[in-house]
Protein backbone atom coordinates (compact mmCIF):
# COMPACT_ATOMS: atom_id res chain seq x y z
CA UNK A 1 0.00 0.00 0.00
CA UNK A 2 1.24 3.34 -0.89
CA UNK A 3 -0.21 7.01 0.18
CA UNK A 4 1.38 9.73 -1.78
CA UNK A 5 0.70 13.28 -0.43
CA UNK A 6 1.20 16.41 -3.03
CA UNK A 7 0.37 20.03 -2.15
CA UNK A 8 -1.84 22.66 -4.08
CA UNK A 9 -0.56 25.95 -4.97
CA UNK A 10 -1.27 29.82 -5.51
CA UNK A 11 0.33 31.66 -8.23
CA UNK A 12 2.28 34.94 -7.27
CA UNK A 13 3.10 36.27 -10.84
CA UNK A 14 3.74 35.79 -14.43
CA UNK A 15 0.71 33.19 -14.91
CA UNK A 16 -0.04 32.58 -18.39
CA UNK A 17 4.33 33.08 -19.59
CA UNK A 18 4.24 29.25 -18.68
CA UNK A 19 2.30 28.29 -21.88
CA UNK A 20 3.62 26.89 -24.66
CA UNK A 21 2.05 29.15 -26.79
CA UNK A 22 4.16 31.95 -25.00
CA UNK A 23 7.35 30.61 -23.98
CA UNK A 24 8.27 29.13 -27.26
CA UNK A 25 8.20 32.51 -28.67
CA UNK A 26 9.59 34.61 -25.51
CA UNK A 27 10.55 32.38 -23.08
CA UNK A 28 8.62 32.74 -19.44
CA UNK A 29 8.90 33.45 -15.98
CA UNK A 30 6.09 32.41 -12.82
CA UNK A 31 6.50 32.34 -9.11
CA UNK A 32 4.09 29.86 -7.24
CA UNK A 33 3.85 28.79 -3.93
CA UNK A 34 2.47 25.29 -2.35
CA UNK A 35 0.23 25.52 0.06
CA UNK A 36 -0.71 22.99 2.96
CA UNK A 37 -3.94 21.72 1.52
CA UNK A 38 -3.16 18.66 -0.45
CA UNK A 39 -4.04 15.99 -3.01
CA UNK A 40 -3.61 12.13 -1.76
CA UNK A 41 -3.87 9.39 -3.71
CA UNK A 42 -3.19 5.53 -2.57
CA UNK A 43 -2.07 2.43 -4.09
CA UNK A 44 -2.71 -1.34 -3.37
CA UNK A 45 -2.37 -4.16 -5.36
CA UNK A 46 -5.86 -5.73 -6.51
CA UNK A 47 -6.84 -8.73 -5.52
CA UNK A 48 -9.66 -9.17 -8.07
CA UNK A 49 -7.55 -8.79 -11.05
CA UNK A 50 -9.37 -5.72 -11.89
CA UNK A 51 -8.81 -2.08 -11.46
CA UNK A 52 -10.90 -0.35 -8.99
CA UNK A 53 -11.02 3.15 -9.02
CA UNK A 54 -11.96 5.36 -6.41
CA UNK A 55 -12.80 8.99 -6.93
CA UNK A 56 -15.86 11.07 -7.02
CA UNK A 57 -17.01 8.08 -8.64
CA UNK A 58 -16.12 4.19 -8.72
CA UNK A 59 -14.64 2.63 -11.59
CA UNK A 60 -14.39 -1.61 -11.78
CA UNK A 61 -12.70 -2.44 -14.86
CA UNK A 62 -10.84 -5.26 -16.43
CA UNK A 63 -8.81 -3.57 -18.81
CA UNK A 64 -6.82 -0.07 -19.04
CA UNK A 65 -8.55 0.99 -22.28
CA UNK A 66 -11.83 1.27 -20.17
CA UNK A 67 -10.89 3.52 -17.42
CA UNK A 68 -13.20 6.61 -18.21
CA UNK A 69 -10.93 8.85 -16.01
CA UNK A 70 -8.60 10.26 -18.44
CA UNK A 71 -5.77 10.64 -16.23
CA UNK A 72 -6.24 7.70 -14.34
CA UNK A 73 -6.13 5.82 -17.96
CA UNK A 74 -3.28 7.51 -19.43
CA UNK A 75 -0.63 7.49 -16.14
CA UNK A 76 -1.48 3.85 -15.34
CA UNK A 77 -1.28 2.95 -19.42
CA UNK A 78 2.02 4.36 -19.82
CA UNK A 79 3.64 2.79 -16.79
CA UNK A 80 1.64 -0.38 -17.51
CA UNK A 81 0.28 -1.11 -14.31
CA UNK A 82 -1.12 -4.35 -13.28
CA UNK A 83 -4.58 -4.46 -11.45
CA UNK A 84 -4.37 -1.66 -8.82
CA UNK A 85 -6.61 -0.29 -6.82
CA UNK A 86 -6.25 3.60 -6.85
CA UNK A 87 -8.09 5.92 -4.25
CA UNK A 88 -8.11 9.62 -4.99
CA UNK A 89 -8.92 12.06 -2.48
CA UNK A 90 -8.63 16.21 -2.07
CA UNK A 91 -8.77 18.84 0.54
CA UNK A 92 -10.24 21.16 -1.75
CA UNK A 93 -12.34 20.74 -4.70
CA UNK A 94 -11.19 20.51 -8.51
CA UNK A 95 -11.53 23.12 -10.73
CA UNK A 96 -11.02 26.27 -7.82
CA UNK A 97 -8.24 27.87 -9.34
CA UNK A 98 -5.49 26.03 -7.20
CA UNK A 99 -3.67 23.76 -10.05
CA UNK A 100 -5.73 20.55 -9.03
CA UNK A 101 -5.53 18.70 -12.28
CA UNK A 102 -1.31 19.30 -12.01
CA UNK A 103 -1.22 18.28 -8.69
CA UNK A 104 -3.61 15.00 -9.59
CA UNK A 105 -1.23 13.78 -12.01
CA UNK A 106 2.28 14.63 -10.38
CA UNK A 107 0.74 13.31 -7.22
CA UNK A 108 -0.07 9.66 -9.25
CA UNK A 109 2.98 9.55 -10.98
CA UNK A 110 4.99 9.79 -7.68
CA UNK A 111 2.85 6.90 -5.88
CA UNK A 112 3.44 5.08 -8.75
CA UNK A 113 7.03 5.37 -8.95
CA UNK A 114 7.05 4.51 -5.03
CA UNK A 115 4.68 1.51 -5.82
CA UNK A 116 7.54 0.43 -8.20
CA UNK A 117 10.37 1.28 -6.00
CA UNK A 118 11.68 4.08 -8.42
CA UNK A 119 13.82 7.10 -7.55
CA UNK A 120 12.47 10.24 -9.27
CA UNK A 121 13.78 13.44 -9.31
CA UNK A 122 11.00 17.12 -9.43
CA UNK A 123 12.36 17.76 -12.43
CA UNK A 124 11.60 14.82 -14.51
CA UNK A 125 8.42 14.04 -12.31
CA UNK A 126 7.05 17.68 -13.30
CA UNK A 127 7.90 17.09 -17.05
CA UNK A 128 6.63 13.67 -16.88
CA UNK A 129 3.03 15.18 -15.56
CA UNK A 130 3.28 18.43 -17.98
CA UNK A 131 4.01 15.85 -20.96
CA UNK A 132 1.32 13.48 -20.27
CA UNK A 133 -1.72 16.18 -19.74
CA UNK A 134 -0.20 18.72 -23.01
CA UNK A 135 0.40 16.14 -25.67
CA UNK A 136 -0.92 12.53 -24.37
CA UNK A 137 -4.15 14.21 -22.91
CA UNK A 138 -4.52 17.14 -25.05
CA UNK A 139 -5.28 19.42 -22.46
CA UNK A 140 -4.56 23.63 -22.82
CA UNK A 141 -2.31 23.29 -19.87
CA UNK A 142 0.76 25.42 -18.98
CA UNK A 143 3.86 24.21 -17.10
CA UNK A 144 3.10 26.57 -13.75
CA UNK A 145 0.70 23.52 -12.28
CA UNK A 146 3.19 20.25 -12.35
CA UNK A 147 6.33 21.98 -11.50
CA UNK A 148 5.43 24.00 -8.00
CA UNK A 149 3.35 20.24 -7.15
CA UNK A 150 6.75 18.64 -7.60
CA UNK A 151 9.09 21.28 -6.33
CA UNK A 152 6.96 22.55 -3.50
CA UNK A 153 8.32 26.09 -1.06
CA UNK A 154 8.37 29.20 -2.70
CA UNK A 155 9.81 28.93 -6.10
CA UNK A 156 10.58 30.99 -8.93
CA UNK A 157 10.64 29.22 -12.54
CA UNK A 158 12.40 30.40 -15.52
CA UNK A 159 11.69 28.58 -19.16
CA UNK A 160 13.05 28.94 -22.16
CA UNK A 161 12.08 28.78 -26.05
CA UNK A 162 12.78 25.10 -25.95
CA UNK A 163 10.87 24.83 -22.97
CA UNK A 164 13.36 23.66 -20.90
CA UNK A 165 12.58 24.95 -17.28
CA UNK A 166 15.24 25.78 -14.34
CA UNK A 167 13.81 25.88 -10.77
CA UNK A 168 15.38 28.18 -7.72
CA UNK A 169 13.80 29.00 -4.28
CA UNK A 170 12.75 32.32 -3.98
CA UNK A 171 14.85 33.16 -0.45
CA UNK A 172 13.45 36.18 1.38
CA UNK A 173 14.23 37.07 4.78
CA UNK A 174 12.51 34.78 7.29
CA UNK A 175 10.70 37.99 8.58
CA UNK A 176 9.17 38.62 5.33
CA UNK A 177 8.20 34.97 4.47
CA UNK A 178 6.00 35.31 8.22
CA UNK A 179 4.12 38.47 7.00
CA UNK A 180 3.36 37.40 3.60
CA UNK A 181 2.21 33.69 5.21
CA UNK A 182 -0.06 36.11 7.77
CA UNK A 183 -0.96 38.60 5.62
CA UNK A 184 -2.07 36.46 2.49
CA UNK A 185 -6.11 35.47 2.76
CA UNK A 186 -7.52 33.21 0.25
CA UNK A 187 -11.80 32.86 0.16
CA UNK A 188 -13.62 30.45 -1.61
CA UNK A 189 -16.27 31.99 -4.35
CA UNK A 190 -18.73 29.29 -3.19
CA UNK A 191 -18.09 28.10 -7.21
CA UNK A 192 -15.86 26.18 -9.68
CA UNK A 193 -15.15 26.03 -13.20
CA UNK A 194 -13.09 24.43 -15.86
CA UNK A 195 -9.98 26.48 -16.53
CA UNK A 196 -9.88 24.58 -20.53
CA UNK A 197 -12.14 27.15 -22.22
CA UNK A 198 -10.25 30.66 -20.73
CA UNK A 199 -6.42 28.50 -21.42
CA UNK A 200 -7.72 27.30 -25.17
CA UNK A 201 -8.21 31.36 -25.62
CA UNK A 202 -5.10 32.42 -24.52
CA UNK A 203 -3.57 29.42 -26.85
CA UNK A 204 -5.35 30.28 -29.60
CA UNK A 205 -5.08 34.28 -29.51
CA UNK A 206 -1.47 33.95 -28.70
CA UNK A 207 -1.08 31.22 -31.23
CA UNK A 208 -2.45 34.00 -33.83
CA UNK A 209 -0.37 36.42 -33.00
CA UNK A 210 -2.79 38.68 -31.16
CA UNK A 211 -0.81 41.55 -30.19
CA UNK A 212 -3.81 42.21 -27.38
CA UNK A 213 -2.95 39.38 -25.43
CA UNK A 214 0.74 39.14 -25.93
CA UNK A 215 1.20 42.54 -25.02
CA UNK A 216 -0.79 41.24 -22.11
CA UNK A 217 1.19 38.50 -21.17
CA UNK A 218 4.66 41.01 -21.70
CA UNK A 219 2.98 42.80 -19.54
CA UNK A 220 2.14 40.05 -16.86
CA UNK A 221 5.88 38.70 -17.29
CA UNK A 222 7.29 42.46 -16.77
CA UNK A 223 5.13 42.88 -13.97
CA UNK A 224 6.37 39.33 -12.54
CA UNK A 225 9.86 40.59 -12.47
CA UNK A 226 8.77 43.94 -10.20
CA UNK A 227 7.19 41.41 -7.96
CA UNK A 228 10.00 39.17 -7.30
CA UNK A 229 11.90 42.30 -6.25
CA UNK A 230 9.33 43.42 -4.16
CA UNK A 231 9.48 40.47 -1.99
CA UNK A 232 13.07 40.16 -1.74
CA UNK A 233 13.56 43.89 -0.54
CA UNK A 234 10.99 42.96 2.01
CA UNK A 235 8.43 45.72 0.93
CA UNK A 236 4.64 43.72 1.03
CA UNK A 237 3.14 46.80 0.71
CA UNK A 238 3.98 47.22 -2.77
CA UNK A 239 3.35 43.63 -3.48
CA UNK A 240 0.22 43.98 -2.57
CA UNK A 241 0.22 47.01 -5.33
CA UNK A 242 1.70 44.76 -7.72
CA UNK A 243 -1.16 42.46 -7.38
CA UNK A 244 -3.72 44.77 -8.10
CA UNK A 245 -2.35 46.20 -10.87
CA UNK A 246 -2.01 42.31 -12.54
CA UNK A 247 -5.62 41.77 -11.61
CA UNK A 248 -6.44 45.32 -13.64
CA UNK A 249 -5.00 43.59 -16.65
CA UNK A 250 -5.97 39.87 -16.18
CA UNK A 251 -9.09 40.46 -16.22
CA UNK A 252 -9.30 42.50 -19.34
CA UNK A 253 -7.25 39.53 -20.89
CA UNK A 254 -10.05 37.35 -21.50
CA UNK A 255 -13.77 37.04 -21.40
CA UNK A 256 -15.19 35.26 -18.55
CA UNK A 257 -12.15 36.35 -16.26
CA UNK A 258 -14.59 37.38 -13.58
CA UNK A 259 -18.31 38.60 -13.06
CA UNK A 260 -20.50 40.95 -11.68
CA UNK A 261 -20.21 39.10 -8.08
CA UNK A 262 -16.57 38.37 -8.44
CA UNK A 263 -16.24 42.12 -9.10
CA UNK A 264 -18.50 43.02 -6.30
CA UNK A 265 -16.11 41.14 -3.76
CA UNK A 266 -13.02 42.24 -4.81
CA UNK A 267 -14.44 45.71 -4.42
CA UNK A 268 -15.45 45.07 -0.86
CA UNK A 269 -12.37 43.62 0.18
CA UNK A 270 -10.61 46.76 -1.11
CA UNK A 271 -12.64 49.07 0.66
CA UNK A 272 -12.03 46.63 4.09
CA UNK A 273 -8.03 46.59 4.29
CA UNK A 274 -6.77 44.43 1.06
CA UNK A 275 -3.93 46.27 -0.60
CA UNK A 276 -4.49 44.42 -3.74
CA UNK A 277 -6.03 40.42 -4.65
CA UNK A 278 -6.93 38.61 -7.68
CA UNK A 279 -8.58 35.29 -8.33
CA UNK A 280 -6.31 32.43 -8.59
CA UNK A 281 -6.02 30.26 -11.79
CA UNK A 282 -7.30 30.82 -14.66
CA UNK A 283 -10.77 33.09 -13.47
CA UNK A 284 -14.20 32.99 -13.32
CA UNK A 285 -14.23 31.26 -10.09
CA UNK A 286 -12.87 29.27 -7.49
CA UNK A 287 -10.98 31.51 -4.98
CA UNK A 288 -10.04 35.00 -4.50
CA UNK A 289 -6.28 35.97 -2.85
CA UNK A 290 -6.09 38.72 -1.10
CA UNK A 291 -3.00 41.03 0.78
CA UNK A 292 -3.71 42.91 3.42
CA UNK A 293 -2.09 44.61 6.41
CA UNK A 294 -4.99 44.54 8.46
CA UNK A 295 -5.90 40.87 8.25
CA UNK A 296 -9.05 40.77 11.03
CA UNK A 297 -11.08 44.12 9.13
CA UNK A 298 -10.73 42.28 5.80
CA UNK A 299 -12.08 38.51 7.38
CA UNK A 300 -15.12 40.14 8.82
CA UNK A 301 -15.96 41.85 6.02
CA UNK A 302 -15.62 38.77 3.27
CA UNK A 303 -17.09 36.31 6.20
CA UNK A 304 -20.54 38.79 6.33
CA UNK A 305 -20.90 38.74 2.33
CA UNK A 306 -21.21 34.79 2.60
CA UNK A 307 -16.53 33.86 1.88
CA UNK A 308 -15.48 30.90 3.68
CA UNK A 309 -11.69 31.83 4.22
CA UNK A 310 -9.39 28.40 3.82
CA UNK A 311 -5.94 29.34 5.76
CA UNK A 312 -2.88 27.83 4.92
CA UNK A 313 1.10 28.05 5.09
CA UNK A 314 3.44 27.59 2.44
CA UNK A 315 4.46 23.55 2.44
CA UNK A 316 8.44 22.69 1.23
CA UNK A 317 7.80 18.98 1.41
CA UNK A 318 6.37 18.58 -2.61
CA UNK A 319 5.11 15.48 -3.34
CA UNK A 320 5.49 12.93 -0.38
CA UNK A 321 5.08 9.73 0.40
CA UNK A 322 3.42 9.44 3.63
CA UNK A 323 2.71 5.52 4.27
CA UNK A 324 4.14 2.60 2.22
CA UNK A 325 3.30 -0.64 3.81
Amino acid sequence: MILARTPLRISIAGGGTDLSSYYEKFGGSWISAAINQYVFIGINRSFTNKYILRYSETEKVDKLDEIKHNAMREVLKIHDMPPVEVVSLADIPSGTGLGSSGTFTVCLLRAIHAFKRRHVTPQALAEEAYNIERWVMGQPTGKQDQYIAAFGGLTCFDVDQAGEVRAYPLNIKPKTLRRLEDNLLLFFTGFARSSAELLSDQKMRSEAGDQEMIESLHFVRELGGKIKQALLEGDLRKFGEYMHQHWLRKRERSEGMTNKQIDGWYDLAMKNGAVGGKVVGAGGGGFLLFYTEEPERLRAAMESAGLEEVRFNFDYDGPTVVMRD
